[in-house]
């Protein structure tokens, strides 16, 4: 057997709007699982999608060859997130502009916004649904090398982000930081791990930026 999540697409038989927000939905679903039983419900937030960057460079006077995960930084942003009353220390990262939006150049634009950074180099590191019970979001984090200061006018911030702060650590400082109960943003668990376990492959074998991922946005009825 295959070892390989499959996009079934059960039929929606009906789809209701409970409530509409600035940024996510709250809907219900009918469907039927099974041909032989009734019609279920099922509720969940809609959600456009997201992108995460893990931007990363040799330390200081490392060689740029090197697999050890001390001689890698990434970078990591502090912003403060309401829903847990809590800064919590993550990899930029953002929505999709709109339905259907080049997840490339949404991570482009995240990473030039929150860290007024370029990269030269991306590839695809993983994907993921953040809480597949309960929301359609769906996120791919992308692996950026070659990282420069962006060119022309910065990014202005506001609201959350407007105190967000920026910092490099190195792989080994947040892996530490990760399994030691310091850090819990699920998209930087992310980043972070598949980011050293790629480092040790030499960043070989890494997906295309325009690899598919197993639903298009296109495809989720919002």
């Amino acid at each position: 057997m295959e070892l390989r999540d499959e996009n079934y697409g059960i039929p929606v038989e009906e789809h209701q709007l409970i409530y509409q927000g600035k940024v996510f939905d709250f809907v219900t679903d009918s469907v039927r699982l099974h041909v032989d039983e009734p019609v279920v419900q099922r509720d969940y937030l809609s959600h456009p999608g997201a992108v995460a960057i893990a931007a990363v460079r040799p330390v200081s006077g490392a060689d740029s060859s090197s697999r050890e995960i001390s001689d890698w930084e990434i970078l990591l942003v502090r912003q403060y997130r309401h829903p847990v009353r809590a800064f919590l220390w993550e990899v930029p990262a953002g929505l999709l502009g709109h339905q259907g939006e080049d997840r490339l150049e949404a991570a482009q634009r995240e990473l030039w916004e929150e860290a007024n950074l370029e990269a030269e180099t991306w590839q695809v590191l993983v994907d993921f649904f953040t809480s597949p019970g309960g929301s359609s979001e769906h996120l791919r984090v992308f692996l950026a090398r070659e990282v420069s200061p962006a060119t022309g006018k910065r990014f202005e911030a506001s609201e959350e982000e407007h105190d967000m702060v920026t910092a490099w650590f190195t792989l080994e400082q947040a892996r530490d930081a990760l399994l030691s109960g310091k850090m819990h943003n699920p998209s930087a668990m992310a980043a972070i791990l598949s980011a050293i376990e790629s480092l040790r492959n030499g960043w070989q074998g890494l997906r295309e930026t325009d690899s598919p991922f197993i639903t298009d946005p296109l495809e989720i009825e919002r």
